[in-house]
């Protein structure tokens, strides 16, 4: 197990910061980063953006990082090595029961996967922390820190068992996810289906519990999270994402419509809130009759469906997906006249984040960390609640000058609070700790 943070053979390293040049204690060499991850492209959610941007970042900083990641893959800098552990990737199968009769199957690890999959369950972190902690049995001294994106499976506690230094980030509690979902399940069936689905939840849980290090992303999360997982907050690091700020920019030869409300919500995920933005807006048409609602999303048969059909407006609501960019999102920002962040909970809230650093006026609900994003400069309202995201759309559509100066402030916020150098800085300490920790453990063993 590495033990020391210097050696006489590394490379030279300038221990010193990107961005102001200055100095960095403690650390003399790159260090060396295993990120675990079992699904980690950026289409998939937050938590492939924050891979995505997070190793960038680190990797700025002059460290060496291994991406270990099941399917779909995550989208790295150049710099990052992508570690392959295939999963069955069920999800992308159209006969995923079929699937026990091909040649995916390889050994009784893939048929637990496939029999936890088609009874209904999610077994991928699971089973992707097993096949990690195998592949990382041969690999011990090869990392001077594990740092977990959420999968929190009864793998890490094995690497940590064979000496890895580990900890891992929250990035909100999934808990929060099955409440809500099992609240909007269409009827008792589907609630159990998704009661079903969530029984990971338990190993995450347990192994949160045992894991020494353990990062959360705002001071909501570290609040829930204490309180659902049974954690003393105490043990809980907070450590905020960034924005990226090069990318989510304004675009000011671009003309915002007169008339154009956008969100970037999945259609069917009862936690982002978006079946309340519909009820709002229906309530605003009348007096706007040439709003527009413009969603980055897809739309399927589901309760934001039927809400749809059941007000009579499936028409007027855009849904756009598939095959959009980075940059073709930045220049919906710059077209629209405000962007609306409706979810119910957050951990952090990346869509907030870069609507504002475009420029936009922001509406975000009090869903969980969105106010931490937000902060003065964006209109908060409570979530759940389409008559506050109607009452404050409505005085945005009838004062530009307010819609500019909160455009200006959101901007400036970002610019100011949520860099991702700051993060990785951040993060750099927090690494530090857990090594010297992790070494302190292992000589009071070996003692």
């Amino acid at each position: 197990m590495s033990q020391a943070l210097s050696r006489a053979d590394e490379p030279e390293f300038e221990p010193r910061d990107p961005v102001d040049g200055r100095a960095r204690p403690g650390i003399d060499r790159p260090l060396r980063m295993l990120m675990p991850s079992y699904r980690s492209n950026p289409t998939t959610g937050g938590q492939g953006v924050y891979m995505r941007l997070i190793t960038k970042a680190l990797a700025d900083r002059g460290h060496e990082i291994d991406v270990i990641s099941g399917q779909p893959y995550p989208v790295l800098d150049p710099r990052c090595r992508l570690v392959k552990i295939p999963s069955l990737d069920l999800y992308a199968d159209p006969h995923p029961i079929k699937a026990i009769a091909t040649d995916k199957i390889r050994d009784w690890l893939d048929v637990k996967e496939w029999w936890m999959h088609n009874s209904g369950g999610f077994p991928e972190p699971y089973t992707f922390g097993e096949r990690m902690a195998k592949w990382a049995s041969t690999r011990v001294d090869n990392y001077d820190i594990v740092h977990d994106n959420q999968t929190l499976c009864w793998g890490l506690l094995k690497m940590r068992d064979m000496g890895m230094p580990v900890l891992g980030t929250i990035h909100h509690p999934i808990t929060r996810d099955k409440r809500i979902d099992i609240k909007h399940a269409h009827n008792p069936f589907y609630a159990f289906l998704k009661w079903r689905w969530y029984s990971f939840l338990n190993m995450q849980i347990k192994v949160a519990r045992q894991l020494e290090d353990l990062i959360v992303v705002s001071k909501s999360t570290l609040r829930d999270v204490s309180e659902d997982f049974g954690l003393d907050p105490n043990r809980l690091k907070l450590c905020y994402h960034g924005i990226d700020t090069d990318q989510w920019r304004p675009i000011p030869e671009i003309e915002r419509k007169p008339n154009r409300l956008i969100a970037c919500a999945s259609a069917d995920v009862p936690l982002k809130g978006l079946i309340y933005l519909i009820r709002a807006y229906d309530q605003l048409l009348p007096r706007y009759p040439d709003l527009e609602l413009v969603v980055i999303g897809s739309l399927r048969e589901g309760n934001t469906s039927r809400e749809l059909e059941r007000r009579g407006i499936k028409d007027k609501v855009k849904f756009v997906s598939g095959g959009l960019t980075d940059e073709d999102i930045t220049r919906m920002y710059a077209e629209a006249t405000i962007a609306v962040s409706p979810s119910v909970y957050e951990g952090f809230g990346f869509p907030c984040g870069e609507a504002m650093a475009c420029g936009a006026p922001v509406i975000a609900t009090d869903g969980g960390s969105l106010p931490e994003v937000a902060g003065d400069a964006a209109m908060v309202v409570p979530n759940s609640n389409p008559e506050a995201l109607a009452k404050a759309i409505s005085e945005l559509l009838d004062d530009k000058d307010l819609r500019d100066r909160v455009g200006r402030a959101g901007r400036e916020r970002i610019l100011k609070e949520f860099q991702w150098s700051r993060t990785a800085e951040n993060l750099e300490k927090i690494y530090l700790e857990t090594i010297q920790s992790a070494n302190g453990r292992l000589h009071e063993a070996q003692s």
